[in-house]
Parts: structure tokens; C-alpha cells; sequence
């Protein structure tokens, strides 16, 4: 039988979690301002996560919450007192990796799930049975097992027992995420959230007795990115994935934007539709998929450890830089009765220039900028300051949290 699948997608701040409940998303995961692996992420103030979950909850989108840092002793009484805030705002789920913090938050707040983090190191069945008896409700795999391995781990656990596993997003080069090299290298610890992401950066090689002789580690003339990986994407598998026991796909991106969450919300959310309505229906769709996924920002792509191990065609070597699509320029915050599209602009676009309304369902409309009024009324040509509130006139059919893009030429 295959099981119900879950679409679980990031939420970097309040509003892209509204955007990710409107584009498709089963259920959303976001960091506090305190012990989750994002600390660079906006995150979300107690007051942002009751507003979250009751609009998620509204919609019938469950929340997850992140507290999934590998805790030091000195971190331990913040630890307690987070959680006893988490008790009174009730979400759905925590994310938790350290026995330490799982404990207490079985202690604490016993009446929320608790989800084992792919920090974790989830490779096996009998890692999966041993949380599920202290009482976890799903663990995420790590994102070094195959799929035949997480299949041989499904048919091994209980069947109320939830596995969760990423299938799209940025990938980490050390084990299950569980990073040493930022610490060394620039003092921030990626375990306790203060990842600098060193495996993004170019290096060089020195020999110890030539101190100062950097000597490229050649791939171009440019040098060589050598820990840096593809993004995965598994939009083109998913029969393999809904037929593979996994209860939850899970969007990486923590610290993305609106756009692109909402980007990969919508298509993973069609995808996952199509093939339950019909495989043919999802492979007679393929090229939509394609199409919509690389609208967002990526890295190149690649199906990660899923059919086997990775080689040397996963990494990307001449560049560590994003492929960019399109430009976010807000989304419709409200459209009033004079159907004026009210924003909060994030990059500049002028009158009488071509931009799109991307939908939820599906559609992506180009209409031009009619006219841009500020927030005392007065037309201007152009939004070339960033957060500042304005009106739209786009000639109609927006409707509320439907997202303003530009193409990148």
C-alpha cells in the first residue's frame, strides 16, 4: 500500500511560511531564535510562531519546529526554558538530535511529536527502533542512504512509525550534516547553528615548508571549489519516491526566499498530485517540472546518495554561485477595492515593465506595470528602495499572497 505523503517545506520568517502554506505545503519547519542549525536564518520571535501555527493551522498545514543544535552544558537551561515556551504555543513537532534535548522535551512537553533530526545519524533500522521506543514519532534519514536502504529500513520498524527524508535542496559534504570544518576554520561552530558553509568556498594547497605558497588546486584557471555539491533534486523520481515507504519530503532551505519556496512548494506539490491522480498524468508533465524547478535559484542538480554513492559528476568546480532565473519583487500583501496590489517591495522595477504573478496553482501570468504609487498616494516611475510599501496597478487578477517575479535576461 502506498502510504499518505507529506510535503514539509522551510519557512525562513512568518511570511514565507504563509507563502509555503498558500503554494502547497502539507506541513512547515522553522527555527526559533535559539537552538536550531540556522542561526543566520531571520528565524522566528514567539510571538511569529503562535502567529505561524494559527495560520497554518487555519489552513490545515502542520508546523515543526527546530531545536536540533548539538547541546553544550552551558546550553542546557536555555534549553528547558525554550521548551517550556514551546509547551504553551503548541506546535506540531519538534526536530531534536541530542538525546540530551530529547529528553527533556519528553519530560517538558510530552503531548508534542518528536522528530529525530537527520543530525542524528539515521542510517539504520535498528537506530530507527531504538528512538521509536523512547517514544519518537518519525526520524529523518540520513542523507547518506539509498533508496533501497531506506526500503529495508521501512520494512523493519513499526508502521506508526514516520520516516522523513530530504529530497531537494542544498547538500552538506560532511556526514548527515554533523560539520567539524567551520568550527576549525573560522571558529563557528555548524552544529550549534553558526555554520560559515566552508565547503563553499575555494582552496588552495600549501606545502608546510613553503608557508605563504598558495598553489592552486587546479580545475580552470580560476581554481577549483572542491567540497562543493550539486543541489539535489528528486522532481523527476518521484514514482520511486512515493513508492519507497517515506511518509514526509522534505524542501531544504532554511534560509531561503519567498520565491524560491514557493517555487519548489507548487511544483513538488503538482508533482506529488499528478502522480497520485495518475503516473501517466506525472510523466506526461515532466517538462513542466523541469521547467518550474529551474526557475528557482540552484547549483546544478543531482539525485545525491538515492541510486548509489556520489562521484566525482555530483560536485561543481568552477563556481560556487547560484543559477538565478528570476528576481523576487515582493508578493500581494492585500489588493484593495481599486485592485491596487499591495507590497513590500524587495528589488527595484519600474513602470511599464513586463513582470509575472506567479499563482499557486499552477499558472504564471505576464502583465505589465501599469502605474506604482507610494504608500502617500504619489505615482512614481520606479521602487528602487528595498522594504518600502507600495501600490500596484497591474491591470487585475492578482490575488492575495500571489508572488511578483521578474525574468533575469
Amino acid at each position: 500500500m502506498m502510504r499518505k505523503v507529506e510535503l514539509l517545506v522551510p519557512a525562513s520568517s512568518l511570511e514565507v511560511l504563509k507563502i509555503a502554506v498558500v503554494f502547497g505545503a502539507d506541513a512547515v519547519y522553522i527555527g526559533g531564535e535559539a537552538f536550531g542549525l540556522r542561526a543566520k536564518a531571520k528565524n522566528f520571535s514567539h510571538e511569529d510562531i503562535a502567529e505561524g501555527i494559527a495560520f497554518a493551522h487555519s489552513h490545515g498545514v502542520k508546523v515543526y519546529v527546530t531545536v536540533n543544535i548539538l547541546a553544550h552544558n552551558g546550553d542546557l537551561p536555555g534549553v528547558r526554558e525554550y521548551l517550556q515556551e514551546l509547551k504553551e504555543l503548541k506546535p506540531d513537532a519538534l526536530i531534536i538530535a541530542d538525546p540530551g534535548i530529547f529528553i527533556y522535551a519528553r519530560e517538558i512537553c510530552s503531548e508534542i511529536e518528536c522528530h529525530i533530526s537527520t543530525q542524528a545519524n539515521n542510517t539504520n533500522y535498528e537506530t530507527c527502533l531504538f528512538w521509536h521506543r523512547l517514544g519518537a514519532k518519525r526520524i529523518v534519514t540520513a542523507r547518506e542512504l539509498s533508496l533501497e536502504e531506506i526500503r529495508e529500513i521501512r520494512a523493519h520498524i513499526p508502521e506508526d512509525m514516520e520516516i522523513e527524508t530530504f529530497v531537494h535542496g542544498a547538500m552538506c559534504i560532511s556526514y548527515s550534516g554533523r560539520c567539524l570544518l567551520s568550527s576549525y576554520l573560522a571558529g563557528r561552530d555548524a552544529n550549534r547553528g553558526a555554520c560559515t558553509h566552508p565547503c563553499r568556498w575555494k582552496y588552495s594547497v600549501v606545502e608546510e615548508t613553503r608557508p605563504g605558497e598558495y598553489m592552486p588546486v587546479f580545475e580552470n584557471e580560476r581554481g577549483t571549489f572542491i567540497f562543493n555539491s550539486k543541489d539535489l533534486c528528486m522532481i523527476e523520481h518521484m514514482d520511486d519516491l512515493l513508492n519507497s515507504g517515506i511518509d514526509s519530503l522534505k524542501i531544504e532551505g532554511r534560509m531561503k526566499t519567498a520565491l524560491y519556496v514557493a517555487t519548489v512548494a507548487r511544483t513538488y506539490r503538482k508533482a506529488i498530485d499528478d502522480y497520485m491522480e495518475s503516473p501517466e498524468k506525472y510523466r506526461e508533465n515532466m517538462d513542466w517540472y523541469r521547467d518550474q524547478i529551474s526557475n528557482c535559484t540552484y547549483r546544478q542538480f543531482t539525485t545525491g546518495f538515492f541510486y548509489g554513492k556520489p562521484d566525482e559528476n555530483t560536485q561543481i568546480y568552477d563556481s560556487n554561485t547560484y543559477v538565478k532565473e528570476y528576481t523576487y519583487l515582493g508578493y500581494a500583501e492585500e489588493v484593495d477595492e481599486k485592485g491596487l496590489v499591495h507590497i513590500t517591495q524587495r528589488n527595484k522595477f519600474t513602470v511599464g515593465e513586463e513582470i509575472e504573478i506567479m499563482k499557486p496553482d499552477g499558472r504564471n501570468l505576464t502583465v505589465t506595470v501599469k502605474a506604482i504609487y507610494d504608500e502617500e498616494g504619489n505615482s512614481v516611475e520606479s521602487a528602487p528602495h528595498p522594504q518600502q510599501k507600495l501600490m500596484v496597478d497591474l491591470g487585475g487578477d492578482v490575488e492575495k499572497y500571489d508572488l511578483l517575479r521578474r525574468a533575469e535576461m
